[in-house]
Formats: C-alpha cells, structure tokens, sequence
C-alpha cells in the first residue's frame, strides 16, 4: 500500500523534475553457444532542484523499467539487442545511486540481459568454428538509412578469449588495427554515435581443443542420452548392491557349515 501511494506521488511530481539520459553504453559479449550477454549502462543528468524527487522515484520503483520510461518520458530506456525468434532472459534491472554535484547530479542505470542466435556458426575445418553475427538483433535508432547509432551511444563487442576476427565492416572506432592491418589478439571492439549497423559485418573464427572436442562431444551425448544413461548408471548400482549382497550371504552359509 505505502509503495504505491510512493509510486503515485512520485509519477505526479515528476511533471515539475528535470532527468535525462546523457549516454548509452551497450556491451554484447559473444559466446560459443550463439548468445550474447548484453550490459547496458544508461548514464542520467538529474538538475539540482530535481535531486530530492530523483531519491523518492528510485525508493519507489526501483525495479520497474516501464516506471522509469514513464519518468524520463524516453523510450531509449530499452534492450538495444534482441533475438527475433526469442525474448531477452535473465534480465537484471538497477538503478544505482546519485552522485551529486553543484549543478545537480548523475546515476547510472544498469540494466543486464542475455539473448540467444545473435550468431550463426558454420564448421569450417578440424576443430575450428566460423561464427557470423545476426546484424538484425539491434534495436537502435531507425533513420532513413536503416539502423543507427544514436548520438551519445557506444556499441562495444567483446568476441571470446582465443578467437580472431576474419571479417569486419565498417571498421571499429577501437582498437585501430596494428601496423600489418589486422586486429591479431583483440577481444573487444567499440563503435561510437552515427555509426551505421544496417549492413554490419562482423566474423570471427574459434578454434576448439582436441580435449574440449571431447568433452563437448560427451555433453552432447549425455544431453542427448541423459535419461537413458542416468537409467543405466541406477541399474548398475543395483546389480553392484545385489551381488554383494548375495555374495556375503553364500559366504555366511559357508561359515556355518
């Protein structure tokens, strides 16, 4: 009961605060499995006579993101990346505290989420894996040339330890490539404001162990034959369990003869 009073009063006095979201920093981590864990930080100006109201808005809903795309009146208060066959999982949504100055203050929102087939993979060799990113899984800004960076944003993505870029268009902001023209050990790679993703091309190899080609293949027969195996290991213990059984009780009979 008090929260929604605190929700209510909250959303009426905001007519009179001042919020507004400064920068948007988007990270995709790639994985081996096609998804992507994606952390948004979401940086807010709040004025000075808004500080007060910005402390009772974040007691009140903190957790609520529609909450706060109501306050901000924005809509950029959003998942940037997401799967067209699949919702984003496992979402986390914070809002930190302000840090305040003479001219009113700042926090960062914070908002972390997963989501699958960003990636298509393709076996290209032995133990070597060709993974192209989904260019459809951004929800930026759309302009007349198609899917855009917004001012004031920055994409960062980070490919996993050991893999290396074949493929990538247009090139990133950060890194530079080193002096042969290549991005040799780079895991992480940034574009700012106004870049375009409409037509981003984005490959990169990973080259497996023969140790991890095993172990993935046992995984993959336990996924496939858990219950089966999981029905055998039981009926071995069993049997085990039988045996000994029975071979201590011929043993016993023995003694008394």
């Amino acid at each position: 009961m008090l929260l929604g009073l605190l929700s209510v009063f909250a959303i009426a006095a905001n007519a009179y605060a001042y919020y507004n979201v400064t920068y948007i920093n988007t990270t995709m981590m790639l994985n081996k499995n096609q998804s992507a864990h994606v952390i948004e930080n979401f940086y807010v100006y709040v004025s000075s006579s808004s500080v007060n109201q910005y402390n009772l808005d974040r007691a009140a809903g903190s957790l609520n993101i529609s909450y706060w795309q109501n306050i901000l009146y924005t809509q950029i208060l959003i998942e940037h990346i997401v799967s067209r066959r699949q919702s984003v999982h496992d979402l986390v949504f914070l809002v930190g505290p302000l840090t305040q100055s003479e001219d009113g203050g700042d926090a960062v929102f914070t908002m972390s989420y997963y989501v699958n087939n960003v990636t298509t993979v393709k076996n290209i060799a032995p133990r070597s894996f060709e993974y192209t990113l989904n260019s459809s899984v951004f929800n930026f800004e759309q302009t007349a040339s198609g899917q855009t960076l917004p001012e004031n944003t920055k994409l960062n993505i980070i490919i996993p330890l050991g893999a290396h870029i074949v493929s990538v268009s247009p090139l990133p902001d950060a890194p530079r490539p080193n002096f042969i023209g290549n991005y040799t050990n780079t895991t992480e790679f940034s574009w700012y404001a106004g870049e375009s993703l409409q037509k981003l091309t984005f490959v990169y190899v990973t080259r497996q162990t023969l140790q991890a080609e095993v172990l993935d293949y046992f995984a993959g027969v336990y996924d496939t034959y858990g219950r089966e195996l999981y029905g055998i290991g039981i009926a071995a213990v069993v049997l085990a369990i039988v045996y000994v059984y029975l071979r201590s009780g011929r043993s016993e009979i023995k003694k008394r003869r």
